[in-house]
């Protein structure tokens, strides 16, 4: 029965669900630069004959042979239920739209063999880097073998160009997503800060890293975001009669971390309570292992306490960043995604702020354009559904996305078709942003409690369908630490997009991204990609990536 088993090359930008019918046999052509990532699938499935009980599972694997000094790692492609389709989902926009509700390939892990089962679809994913004297400019050849027990059932070729051209590296745009601390604690069942948890932490630090991630959130206090969390507070505080003393070594240690693992920006957590700006943020008697917050959990933001409190910390703080030559590469935080009937709220707070600490600038989630506007914040954060308006009047603004940008506009959700979250560097790239900010890089709860979901099972948050599957998460835990995801493989691989037009010189509002007209109305196929990264491959290199 082996021999009716069917495989295929694919590239990375198609999702096969287990009812994915057999590909064609045919070669695969990959267009790169010389020191850049890429990747592509190859795909089994086993038919059975018609009315015939079903055969045995076949164990199947894999042999590469790349050209010399390249790396090839091997994944296997897992499932991950999806029980309902997102509202605002219309066939053009959604992956898998007949096949949902359904499994859905996403997490990606470091397994070299699969049992294949017969009346399925499964695939391993390939990531292939050159290296050095192995990547001159000039075709090139991989084969893979595609094996049944020891026996080759079919050998593919994958054909490489590798163009004359070096990446520069992504310049004037930061990327950040939120990670949770909190989230480690609980999965892995750990005491804030114990060793095992630094170790931990620098193995997802650098995964981020990886993906070009260059900013990281910092927990000097619990972030003030969904509810109230488990203290993951690195600051530690001692109280001394009506005042505090503060220590920085856990801070220190942190953020040591961070920049080992490649980072080089960073984000100071909200002072103020999310939605709203109405309370101080909740902060505890040394690191918060007893939970013993300094005053109450529903303290007024403008508290003479909570002002005092401040009045210590902030100038601390641009001490401590003086001290690591963080100042210039730091973001500030007051609450997160206030809305019009916050304004006056945010607008305290802000003056508050302004009088400790006028050396510090603030950003935030908000898609309200008064707040900008009115120069409420000096770094506006907004949706994509509505950053146009904050572009044409010229207002400088970073970007995101979350739960609410569905249908036609830019996301990452688990029915995101890849093409789509392949055009988010495109995007980037093509209007004067700072950077893009996402809520979710390992959000494993159940939303707005401290109780675990499995991130195997459970894809959004228990909050269906104000919170759609995919929004909560990027990276799925591992044992001992990240288990990539195929969405954050590709928005790797958009962020290498992004620093291919930077190298190439292309500006913005060159004619080559005229079709990207907003973050609903653009290209979404692959071809479109394919054959515009490969005019792009052919370009001399310029000396500076103009935007």
């Amino acid at each position: 029965m082996t021999a009716s088993i069917r495989t295929w090359l694919s590239s990375s930008l198609v999702r096969h669900f287990p009812s994915t019918p057999a590909g064609r046999n045919r070669a695969l052509r990959i267009d790169t630069a010389r020191n850049e990532r890429f990747s592509f699938q190859v795909v089994f499935r086993y038919p059975s004959g018609p009315d015939k009980p079903l055969p045995n599972p076949v164990r199947v694997s894999l042999k590469i042979s790349p050209p010399k000094f390249w790396e090839v790692r091997v994944r296997r492609v897992g499932y991950v239920p999806v029980r309902h389709r997102n509202w605002l989902a219309t066939r053009e926009e959604s992956d898998g739209y007949d096949l949902l509700p359904g499994f859905v390939p996403d997490p990606l892990f470091e397994e070299t063999e699969l049992l294949l089962p017969p009346e399925e679809t499964h695939a391993f994913w390939i990531s292939v880097k050159p290296r050095g004297r192995g990547a001159p400019p000039g075709p090139h050849t991989l084969t893979v073998d595609c094996l049944a027990g020891d026996r080759v059932l079919r050998t593919h070729t994958v054909n490489v160009e590798v163009a004359d051209l070096r990446l520069g590296k992504r310049k004037d745009f930061r990327v950040t997503h939120w990670f949770y601390c909190d989230a480690l604690l609980e999965f892995y069942q750990l005491r804030p800060f114990e060793e095992r948890f630094w170790e931990i932490l620098e193995r997802y630090l650098k995964n981020l890293a990886d993906h070009g991630q260059d900013t990281l959130y910092v927990p000097l206090l619990t972030p003030s975001l969904d509810g109230i969390k488990r203290p993951t507070q690195l600051l530690h505080v001692t109280p001394r009669g009506r005042s505090w003393r503060l220590g920085w070594d856990a801070v220190k240690r942190f953020v040591e971390t961070a920049r080992r693992a490649g980072f080089t920006h960073f984000e100071w957590p909200h002072l103020f309570t999310q939605w709203g700006c109405a309370n101080a943020v909740a902060v505890y008697r040394g690191h918060g292992e007893t939970e013993d917050p300094l005053w109450p959990l529903d303290e007024s933001a403008g508290s003479p306490v909570y002002r005092k409190f401040l009045d210590t910390l902030l100038p601390e703080l641009h001490a401590f960043l003086q001290r690591e030559k963080l100042l210039t590469r730091s973001f500030f935080h007051l609450s997160d995604e206030p809305r019009q009937e916050h304004l006056s709220n945010y607008q305290a707070a802000r003056a508050m702020v302004r009088e400790i600490a006028p050396w510090m600038k603030v950003m935030d989630a908000l898609s309200d354009i008064t707040f900008a506007r009115e120069k409420v914040t000096d770094m506006p954060v907004a949706a994509v559904n509505h950053i146009m308006p904050f572009l044409e009047e010229n207002l400088p603004c970073w970007a995101y996305y979350c739960c609410s940008q569905r249908g036609p506009h830019l996301n990452r959700l688990l029915d995101t078709p890849l093409p789509k979250i392949r055009m988010n560097g495109w995007l980037f790239h093509r209007w004067p942003l700072g950077g893009f900010l996402h809520w979710g890089a390992n959000y494993w709860f159940q939303r707005s409690s401290r109780s675990l979901a499995d991130p195997f099972t459970t894809l959004d948050a228990g909050s269906w369908p104000n919170w759609p599957a995919g929004d909560p998460f990027l990276i799925y835990p591992g044992p001992d630490g990240p288990i990539d995801s195929i969405r954050w493989e590709v928005f790797g691989e958009s962020l290498a997009d992004m620093a291919l037009l930077q190298t190439a010189g292309v500006a913005g509002d060159d004619p080559l991204l005229a079709s990207l007209r907003s973050f609903a109305d653009f290209p979404k196929s692959e071809d479109w990609i394919q054959q515009t990264r490969r005019r792009l491959l052919r370009a001399r290199p310029a000396k500076s990536g103009k935007r």
